[in-house]
């Protein structure tokens, strides 16, 4: 037995279902890419030929060798592919100013018409796959692909954090995401979803775009952190429902998301920022600790199932 009470013979399963299961949704995603077929989205091209055409569409200029580079193909197979292009009207090429022995590809206009035609035919595919899909799933499958692509791809790069109001939809996702994390992580019950059900309503119900706000973290359109500020009367800004996914931690998102928190209130003229957390969230101490806020307050409680020990926090601006 290893350490993780797995014998090698366990392993050795448990590696195979994962194969498996792997070449299974290879099988399904092909079919559903229609990568088999001679007809690609109902056009004369096969999958391999829109790919070679939309690399060279998308570029400016490209040589022979840096397209078999980078879409892996054999460069005689390549070859014909261009041949049969150039003979159809679809590309032309001139001398490469670098390399006389090179020549730079590009497209045609007929050849920029049939890009344009062959993704907006790949956008009505994906958009009537996704049309048929519930609320919320097509974002769950980009995540997906997302992270697929991260964890295989060494040179994969992260579309750009954007740091946006919220919207609608938004507070729906951050109760079912906070719900989902804190049952998993912590064992937290549905009395816990309740409450935070009942900041996010309340924040929507008395929304003053004066004195409160809500920043939502997201990145290549997935929300990945929130945070609240709400009135509380008195000079007294709120800070409510600081969250980062997991996919998101380690990226410094929560100090980011607790300084805008910060500069807003400072800015409204608030004197003081309070919160309500629990000493198991180490992280989020920590954040609050290094931001100045002193602990003022704290007591035991079982709110959410488990026995905890709830704390007030406070920064003076």
């Amino acid at each position: 037995m290893d350490g993780h009470g797995l014998s090698t013979g366990d392993h050795v399963h448990v590696r195979s279902a994962l194969i498996d299961a792997a070449r299974d949704f290879n099988r399904f995603y092909t079919n559903f890419l229609g990568v088999l077929n001679k007809a690609y989205l109902d056009t004369p091209f096969t999958l391999t030929d829109a790919r070679v055409l939309f690399e060279i569409g998308s570029r400016e200029q490209v040589s022979a060798v840096a397209l078999a580079r980078d879409l892996q193909l054999d460069p005689a197979y390549l070859s014909r592919i261009l041949k049969r292009f150039k003979a159809e009207g679809l590309i032309e090429t001139t001398p490469d100013p670098d390399d006389r022995r090179s020549q730079l590809i590009s497209v045609t206009d007929q050849g920029h018409q049939q890009f344009q035609e062959l993704g907006k035919r790949s956008n009505d595919q994906i958009t009537e796959r996704f049309n048929k899909l519930a609320a919320g799933e097509p974002r769950s499958i980009v995540a997906a692909m997302k992270t697929i692509r991260s964890l295989l791809d060494p040179d994969a790069t992260l579309p750009p954090l954007v740091i946006r109001p919220h919207r609608a939809g938004d507070m729906g996702w951050i109760v079912e995401s906070q719900a989902k994390f804190y049952a998993e992580e912590y064992g937290w019950d549905m009395r816990f979803e309740g409450l935070v059900a009942e900041v996010a309503g309340r924040f929507l119900r008395d929304f003053d775009p004066a004195m409160d706000y809500c920043w939502i973290a997201e990145r290549g359109g997935i929300n990945i952190g929130s945070i609240l500020i709400t009135n509380g009367g008195d000079g007294v800004a709120k800070l409510r429902l600081l969250y980062i996914d997991r996919s998101a931690r380690g990226l410094g998102l929560g100090k980011t998301l607790v300084d805008e928190c910060i500069r807003f209130a400072k800015a409204k003229g608030y004197r003081q920022i309070s919160l309500w957390t629990n000493d198991i969230l180490h992280a989020a101490r920590a954040i609050y600790l290094k931001a100045g806020f002193r602990l003022v307050a704290e007591e035991r409680h079982r709110m959410f199932g488990p026995e905890l020990n709830g704390q007030t926090w406070v920064l003076d601006l």
